[in-house]
Formats: C-alpha cells, sequence, structure tokens
C-alpha cells in the first residue's frame, strides 16, 4: 500500500461515512437534565437568602445589644423610648459620660429595609429593653420577627 492509499476511507456503495459528533437526541437529553439541575438549584436560592438575612438580623441586633450595652456603662442606664436608638449616635441631653459614637458605621437597617424597633422599658425585657426587627413580611408578630427576647 502507497501513501495515498493508506488514508483513504473506503465504504460499500450505499453506505454513508458517519462523522463523529453528537446526534439531535443526545443534544436534547442533555438540555433536558441541565433544565431539570437548574430548577432544582434555582429553587434553593431563596430559602438560603432567607435564612442569611435572618442570620444578618441577628447579628445586626447584637452589635446594637454591645452599643446599648456600653452606653449603659458609660451613663449609667439605657437610653429612653423617646431618645431611640439615636441616642447611640449623639448624645441626649442628658445623658452624662456619653462616649458615643457607640455604633462606627452608623444604625443599620435591617436586610428588608426597615429600622431596628427599641422599647425601653421593654415589654419582654422588662429590667432592660426590646429591641427586634418586624422580618421579612414588615408586620409584628407572625413568627418571622428577629428579636433580642426568643431565642435564636
Amino acid at each position: 500500500m502507497n501513501k495515498k492509499t493508506r488514508n483513504r476511507h473506503f465504504t460499500r456503495p450505499g453506505r454513508y461515512h458517519q462523522d463523529a459528533g453528537f446526534s439531535l437526541i443526545e443534544l436534547l437529553l442533555v438540555l433536558v437534565i441541565l433544565a431539570t439541575l437548574t430548577t432544582i438549584v434555582v429553587t434553593k436560592f431563596p430559602k438560603r437568602s432567607q435564612q442569611a438575612k435572618v442570620t444578618a438580623a441577628g447579628v445586626d441586633i447584637s452589635n446594637i445589644e454591645v452599643a446599648l450595652d456600653a452606653f449603659e456603662v458609660d451613663c449609667g442606664r439605657y437610653p429612653t423610648s423617646e431618645e431611640g436608638l439615636g441616642a447611640l449616635l449623639q448624645q441626649p441631653s442628658d445623658a452624662d459620660g456619653w462616649h458615643g459614637e457607640y455604633l462606627k458605621r452608623g444604625m443599620p437597617k435591617d436586610p428588608w429595609g426597615s429600622p431596628y424597633l427599641y422599647r425601653q422599658p421593654g415589654q419582654h425585657n422588662t429590667t432592660g429593653y426590646d429591641l427586634h426587627s418586624l422580618g421579612p413580611d414588615g408586620q409584628e408578630g407572625g413568627g418571622d420577627d428577629i428579636d433580642n427576647w426568643s431565642e435564636r
């Protein structure tokens, strides 16, 4: 056999040489599998996102609690409900010993864009204060609020 005949493909008459590649069925099967996996993964993300927001709100509440405790150590009391959490950033007129700003990055909003709610004396923490976020629904109660009186 010489060089020219060695590299040729001989086929029988009436038969076509099939090039290597994917058939339409194989491509459609891959697309169906990818669509199924995408559906499964995408439906899991909203739950993870919500869980991350709840965790972030809990961390914010803990940080605000530390600032409130520092205010209490310096001033001998917690801010009143009327002074609110703003007392951590601007000195109230009757807060002797104030060494703020107690929150270096300003007052955070909850992950849903609402302010954290503060009440002193608290209805749940009668010797201290209540601090909470209304949660994803923006409504008091409903089981989705994040607060400083329930176990997290």
